[in-house]
């Protein structure tokens, strides 16, 4: 009896501990999204494009603003917001920009005052 007890206390255990695990967390609640992802990105100012296959894009956190960082001397996105409860948001959507990021992929298609930054991106 005592070991059927202990191996329900065990599987009760092991399934509240995956139940809780999600995919879809939010960014807004935590830092899970902090880090460096990898893949292509790109950036135009003007007739000057600066591209790679193999950039990365740090992502920092701090308070509720995020910073991407690129690699390859492309300027950096900073102080970005995310709304609670999303797992993207929207920047200068009039120009049509939007940044996508969830534990495992970052997309970015931004524009502002005539620049363009492009990422899309896996850790």
């Amino acid at each position: 009896m005592k070991k059927l007890l202990s191996l329900l206390a065990v599987i009760s255990v092991a399934l509240l501990v995956l139940a809780s695990c999600s995919k879809d967390d939010d960014p807004k609640d935590n830092d899970l999204f902090v880090g460096t992802y990898k893949g292509m990105i790109s950036y135009t100012n003007g007739d000057e494009t600066t591209s790679s296959d193999d950039g990365s894009v740090t992502v920092i956190k701090v308070g509720d603003k995020y910073t991407f960082n690129f690699s390859d001397g492309i300027p950096s996105i900073k102080d970005k917001e995310i709304k609670k409860g999303e797992n993207s948001f929207t920047l200068d959507w009039d120009e049509g920009s939007i940044i996508t990021i969830d534990e495992s992929n970052l997309r970015i298609n931004m524009v502002k005052d005539g620049e363009l930054w492009s990422a899309n991106c896996k850790r």
